[in-house]
């Protein structure tokens, strides 16, 4: 048994126990999503651009039961979490609706339920929502959810969208909305831009439903079209590391808000409905017309679109050892003209290029979390001894590394 599906098996029961300890039976079934990595494209979700993530073999369980009790209540409990949560399906209509609209710079709303079970709590108010659009009665009976993860929380690896996909993959199921998977990571997102009041965009609701095996999912944030890209990176005898610096981050504060609405504000002063419409071409015009910081957030944004789209067409072209330079360039453009790196993201790419990778970048929306190095596989212990020494040196709590391969995306499990 490989690694992952180790952990994975420690995580399903760990989810099938909380349920029993919950409820006193077993569950109906087991659903599971995975956390991802942005190989590149970062903040140009929310702008209607270009993204490339991965599933990663981290994955959130949700043990889910129908109850009999036919009350229409849900009870939510976490293995991170002392105390369940339990509210009526009807309250939810009143709990979440007072986030709306989504959150804007700086705004410190909290949901009126523990953040951790808003995301739950938050896919079934949206899946309700979305299955009642037609104003047709539905009846949706209670349920329990039990959820265990081994996905890395604050590392910027999309914890919260693990959680989301796995809640609407058992949700779809047991209520028979029959929903595909682009429909799930709609309800997802939505959960979390109204429910937790994080302004993300979709990119990584996409991925935990969408993942493949050794495929990177090329996104287009407007259209929702997705193409699967084989990455290759262990047929070129290269791996991906993980570098978690442990300075959490979180989406529902204001940094993430600000650059936000940084991003509108640029498109409209641009004339156009996202900057997705902004090309290379047009900065020159752009810098003009805006001052010092909207200019270098839409930089940003623009330049890291066609990085993507050139980070696709070089794995295509020429394999995974050929983008180093691209995932470096994207990390200076989220230092300087983003400003969301912080002192140990810095310190992370930096120590992996010194100790040989191809190239390296945070990942994630920024403010702490993880970097990603390109290594060559036979180089894992020492750019993974590097990175740790670097740490150390510069007086900063020690990094979680671990390398990641591309897996599969939500299913059920059991």
């Amino acid at each position: 048994m490989t690694f992952s599906e180790t952990h994975e098996t420690e995580t399903q029961d760990a989810a099938r126990t909380l349920f029993v300890e919950l409820t006193g039976r077993e569950p109906d079934g087991l659903w599971s999503a995975p956390g991802r990595v942005s190989l590149i494209g970062e903040h140009t979700d929310y702008n209607d651009g270009f993204v490339l993530p991965f599933a990663i073999p981290h994955r959130t369980v949700a043990a889910v039961g129908l109850r009999d009790d036919d009350r229409g209540r849900v009870r939510v409990a976490s293995t991170f979490a002392a105390e369940p949560v339990e509210v009526a399906l009807d309250e939810l209509d009143e709990i979440f609706p007072t986030l709306r609209p989504a959150q804007g710079p700086g705004s410190d709303r909290r949901p009126a339920v523990p953040e951790w079970a808003a995301y739950p709590l938050g896919v079934a108010w949206a899946l309700r929502q979305a299955l009642t659009t037609d104003g047709a009665e539905r009846s949706f009976r209670g349920m329990d959810i039990a959820i265990a993860s081994d996905v890395p929380v604050g590392a910027g690896l999309s914890s919260s969208a693990a959680i989301e996909g796995a809640a609407a993959s058992a949700l779809n199921d047991l209520w028979d909305a029959g929903l595909d998977r682009t429909a799930l990571a709609r309800v997802g997102r939505r959960a979390e831009n109204e429910a937790v009041g994080a302004p993300t965009g979709i990119m990584d609701q996409m991925a935990s439903m969408l993942g493949e095996p050794d495929a990177a999912i090329f996104l287009d944030c407007r259209s929702l079209e997705a193409q699967l890209v084989p990455l290759g990176v262990a047929e070129a005898g290269l791996a991906i590391l993980v570098i978690d610096t442990r300075v959490k981050h979180a989406h529902s504060t204001g940094g993430y808000g600000e650059r936000r609405a940084s991003c509108e504000l640029g498109a409209e002063i641009m004339g156009v409905p996202a900057l997705r419409d902004v090309s290379v071409d047009d900065l020159p015009r752009a810098a003009e017309l805006m001052d010092d910081v909207t200019f270098r957030r839409v930089r940003h944004i623009v330049t890291e679109n066609q990085r993507v789209l050139d980070t696709v067409r070089v794995l295509r072209e020429d394999g995974a050892r050929a983008i180093g330079d691209l995932l470096v360039a994207s990390h200076v453009s989220m230092r300087d003209d983003f400003e969301i790196s912080v002192p140990e993201l810095d310190t992370a790419v930096d120590a992996a290029l010194a100790a040989g990778a191809l190239g390296a970048r945070m990942t994630g929306g920024g403010f702490g979390g993880a970097a990603i190095a390109l290594i060559e596989r036979d180089a894992v212990e020492s750019v993974s001894d590097a990175v740790t020494a670097a740490f150390a040196a510069s007086g900063f709590t020690a990094p979680v590394l671990f390398t990641v391969t591309p897996s599969a995306g939500a299913h059920r499990d059991a």
